[in-house]
């Protein structure tokens, strides 16, 4: 059996028939936290159900017409990925996943589905993969962003959850459309900058993705502010969490923020990035813009680079 690394004492691994007891147990931990979003809480309710949802995903591999896996963390199975549809003859798939609240907040899922979408592409030669999503599940559709799948549509009224009729959206991502794992370490380097200086922009009404900073930090990673002489050092919550309530609240408006130029220096598994940066937006209903430096460390996890420290100031 095959074991992928995820990071954060984290794997992802097969989840098998000869699982059903701990994914019982799994799914009576994440019931509240997702239901209705998936069908797990109501197909697997005692251990010949679960058996059963299992066995259903083995036999339609064996077709080559789905697949599942398990996240394990530190041990346990707090959730997973699928193939909930996969059509090699036409070239389409579709990718899906579930989390219990003891995972969230971790990047694990989003690290799960690349794999899993890097496969079909790379390995299997499918042209689109697909993420069908009720909306109003927001959680779900941040990992549709975060994999870079455009929205195409909305089914409307295409699913019954205790009779109310819920809407579909569709996401999808083509091979051409797809960033492959970074071959180089520049290039892995480059797409962490990308997604952290992304994670604020709240500009035409869309929803700043802030939570992405945590996939782009080691858990113990640090931010640090030097502006106007006045240090101060945060960790990844205390920096996270004022900036989504500025972000969200009308305060902080139409922001976005962008790099202008970079050096990056790396040796081994270490490396820096000193960056110069724009941003503009409303605050407080008034227009501005500004300017400033970052300095940025890296350092290469069995998932991947990652951030390390940050330290920025802006220009006077």
């Amino acid at each position: 059996m095959f074991a992928l690394p995820l990071g954060d004492d984290a794997q992802l691994r097969p989840l098998e028939p000869s699982h059903a007891e701990e994914f019982l147990a799994h799914i009576d931990r994440a019931r509240p936290h997702v239901d209705p979003w998936i069908p797990w809480a109501t197909f697997s309710t005692d251990l010949a159900s679960a058996t059963a949802v299992l066995q259903r995903y083995a036999d339609r591999q064996a077709q080559d017409a789905a697949r599942i896996y398990g996240v394990w963390l530190d041990g346990t199975l707090v959730g997973g990925v699928m193939f909930t549809k996969f059509d090699a003859a036409e070239g389409v798939c579709e990718v899906g996943c579930w989390l219990e609240a003891d995972g969230a907040g971790r990047g694990l899922v989003t690290r799960a589905c690349r794999a899993l979408i890097d496969w079909a592409f790379t390995e299997r030669g499918m042209s689109r993969v697909e993420w069908w999503v009720a909306t109003g599940n927001d959680r779900s559709i941040d990992v549709a962003r975060r994999l870079g799948m455009t929205r195409d549509g909305v089914l409307r009224g295409r699913s019954a959850y205790r009779g109310v009729r819920r809407d579909t959206e569709i996401w999808s991502v083509l091979r051409e459309e797809w960033e492959r794992p970074a071959s180089s370490d520049k290039a892995e380097i480059d797409a962490l900058t990308r997604v952290f200086l992304g994670a604020f922009t709240n500009t035409g009404g869309s929803r700043p993705d802030v939570d992405a900073i945590r996939e782009v930090f080691i858990p113990q990673g640090r931010i640090i502010s030097n502006v106007g002489g006045a240090l101060v050092t945060y960790d990844l919550d205390a920096f996270i969490e004022p900036r989504r309530e500025m972000l969200t609240d009308g305060r902080l408006t139409e922001f976005s923020e962008r790099e202008v130029s970079e050096r990056t220096e790396i040796f081994g598994s270490i490396a820096h990035r000193f960056s110069a940066y724009r941003k503009s937006g409303y605050l407080a209903g008034e227009w501005f813009e500004g300017s400033g430096a970052k300095t940025t460390q890296f350092v290469r996890t069995p998932a991947g680079w990652r951030m390390s420290s940050l330290l920025w100031d802006d220009a006077a």
